[in-house]
């Protein structure tokens, strides 16, 4: 069977996103009537996001946490095939002049792109066919894959990609520049039929000047785009991440400053924006996007330090906005959740590394009554990797309930699991008895792990120590502290739980093993983390449970499962199926659902009804669960 990559990137999540919803809301926008002699609304929002800047701002091929993401949204919207907003994939009409497909006799497809001409980027520079190729010729190169970018599969999936990529071709022979307006992708047949083909078509331009000091164009002889006039570094294209306040972007805001200390970011309205899908420009004149703090920012809406929250999940925060919204001067947004909170295990080392051991926790946890206590009759819990919101899980939920494990709470059972899989020794290699259990493990399943005894005879024993990565100022955190890691239940199963509180950046360097960052974060440490994540219209999760070892090392696959049934289920639900095929896809998402339950490299803990809470000031900011802050603003007034 053919092994295949998903187009999308990685890291699709699993943070918490940023997004707002009008459709299924029920609010209370009264506008707000001034006098002549009031003083004027500045035409500006402070946006408050629990999820901090990293400030890894520029293309997402290293790092794409929730808030980063906004802000890419916010500066670079000239995609060739972009979604509405009720989560359908549709032409960017502003910036595509038409695509015409083109099915090949050797099982290729190629995809010819007409662009719009008079796009100019945020510096007034023109855009052309050549900006876009830049995209693939920058992203794919040697340069970029040797600075750690995560690029594999888009070149994988372009005939030559792989080849260029690997420096065995100067060019990319399955991309061209048919002329100064128009480019042609041709993607390989062993990626082909795929549910999602659509996007294959789509590039988005880049400037060479933010990658390159050398002069840099985009040249095609006949054979392949290449780049001409000098050489790419991995040091420049590293360093393209981190540029602020000159970056050259195509979006309806530009970049103007980001505050490292604060970890707030200032953008305003770009002038050159041509518009949107639907040729709508933004008229909200600046942006600030700032870190909420949970602790105090309910206090900072209501004193004017921010003016707008969103993805409110905490029942106790959902409350303090609706009372505001009743006191007046402020309404609020509700919308299922296309997504869910959760505890994400990494499955290659220590304790969680046995199905096992994550099957236990998850009985350990009662998460019907944290579902209650958390979310406040805001949320309910889910029994896989899908959010409520979700089109496939809102027409298969009676075969779900029937297929899946609810892990409902049972100490004994947790207690069975682990007996069963040898967790059944104490310290010394005893029988049990109480205390911490042990299992005896081989030297491949111990690797390095902190906690392992050595007993005279050679006997590796391995504690049931799971180490627990936590963001700091998590109100889950706190929850789950008390709830799983504090329990009483836990310590009678036999296992100790420790919670390590630390930011959030550190938290996801953890994740992703990213010793660019620093060598400590190269070495396998924590077992557990708890995320959450938001899924957009384009689920295809093909890449995160690869098993093959080169892509896992470049970061695709953040549980290091090691499980090939749901590696290839992954795959198949989105290649094989063609586009417009919902029944089959559909279908496969169920068996790649149903396998992912008895893996479980996650524990879902709830999913959600999103509350938004905004200013009165702030108007028509129509959004949903598919349609985030970063795209509905285009449409928002300050009045």
């Amino acid at each position: 069977m053919k092994r295949v990559l998903s187009f999308v990137l990685v890291f699709a999540m699993m943070l918490s996103l940023a997004a707002c919803n009008s459709g299924s809301s029920t609010s209370s926008t009264g506008s707000q009537q001034s006098s002549s002699t009031d003083t004027p609304v500045e035409n500006q929002i402070i946006f408050g996001n629990t999820t901090e800047l990293s400030g890894d701002l520029g293309n997402a091929w290293w790092t794409n946490n929730a808030a980063d993401m906004d802000i890419r949204s916010l500066i670079d919207d000239y995609d060739v095939i972009v979604t509405d907003q009720e989560g359908a994939f549709v032409e960017n009409k502003t910036v595509c002049g038409g695509i015409e497909s083109t099915e090949n006799e050797d099982g290729t497809k190629t995809f010819t792109v007409k662009i719009n001409e008079g796009l100019k980027y945020n510096n007034g520079d023109p855009i052309t066919a050549a900006d876009y190729v830049a995209y693939a010729l920058i992203g794919y190169s040697p340069a970029a894959k040797a600075a750690g970018a995560k690029n594999d599969a888009g070149a994988a999936q372009v005939v030559g990609g792989t080849a260029y990529m690997n420096g065995e071709a100067d060019t990319i022979t399955g991309i061209r520049l048919v002329d100064e307006y128009t480019y042609s992708i041709t993607i390989s047949a062993d990626y082909l039929p795929y549910y999602f083909d659509v996007v294959y078509a789509s590039l988005k331009p880049i400037s060479l000047k933010m990658y390159a000091s050398a002069d840099l164009t985009v040249k095609d002889d006949g054979k392949g785009v290449y780049l001409d006039g000098g050489e790419l570094k991995k040091e420049e294209i590293d360093a393209s991440r981190w540029i602020y306040e000159d970056r050259i972007s195509a979006g309806p805001y530009s970049l103007v400053e980001f505050d490292q200390a604060s970890l707030q970011a200032t953008l305003e309205i770009n002038p050159n924006y041509a518009g949107n899908f639907e040729g709508q420009k933004p008229s909200v004149e600046k942006i600030i996007y700032t870190k909420a703090v949970q602790e105090t920012m309910m206090d900072n809406l209501k004193t004017g330090g921010v003016d707008m929250l969103t993805a409110l999940t905490d029942g106790s925060e959902i409350n303090a906005a609706l009372d505001l919204e009743a006191a007046g001067g402020f309404h609020t947004v509700k919308y299922d959740r296309n997504g869910y909170g959760v505890l994400s295990f990494q499955c290659d080392f220590g304790p969680t590394q046995f199905q096992s051991v994550r099957h236990a926790v998850a009985y350990l946890l009662d998460r019907n009554e944290f579902a209650n206590q958390f979310c406040q009759g805001y949320g309910s819990v889910v029994n896989g990797p899908y959010g409520v919101a979700m089109w496939m899980y809102q027409e298969s939920k009676e075969e779900l309930s029937e297929k899946l494990n609810p892990y409902s709470y049972s100490v004994d059972k947790a207690i069975e699991e682990l007996e069963a899989d040898g967790w059944v020794y104490d310290k010394d290699g005893n029988d049990y008895k109480e205390g911490i259990r042990y299992k005896k493990v081989t030297a491949e399943e111990a690797g390095d792990y902190e906690h392992n005894v050595t007993l005279d005879d050679g006997t590796i024993l391995m504690p049931l120590i799971i180490e627990w990565a936590s963001s700091e100022n998590n109100s889950v955190s706190e929850l789950l502290s008390v709830m799983l890691a504090n329990g009483e239940q836990t310590a009678e199963a036999g296992m100790q739980i420790n919670m390590h509180t630390m930011s959030f950046d550190d938290l996801l360097n953890y994740r992703y093993r990213d010793a660019s960052q620093g060598d400590q974060y190269g070495v396998p440490t924590y077992g557990m983390y708890n995320l959450a994540t938001d899924w957009t219209a384009q689920y295809d999760v093909s890449y995160n449970f690869t098993m093959d070892p080169e892509l896992v090392a470049a970061g695709y696959n953040t549980q290091y499962t090691q499980d090939e049934q749901l590696d290839q289920l992954s795959m198949d639900m989105v290649y094989g199926v063609e586009s417009g095929d919902d029944a089959a896809y559909l279908e496969k998402w169920v068996a790649f659902v149903e396998r992912w339950n008895e893996y479980l490299p996650e524990i879902p803990l709830y999913s959600n009804v999103y509350h938004d809470v905004m200013n009165d000031k702030i108007q028509n900011l129509e959004c949903n669960a598919l349609w985030d802050f970063a795209h509905a603003v285009v449409y928002a007034t300050v009045g």
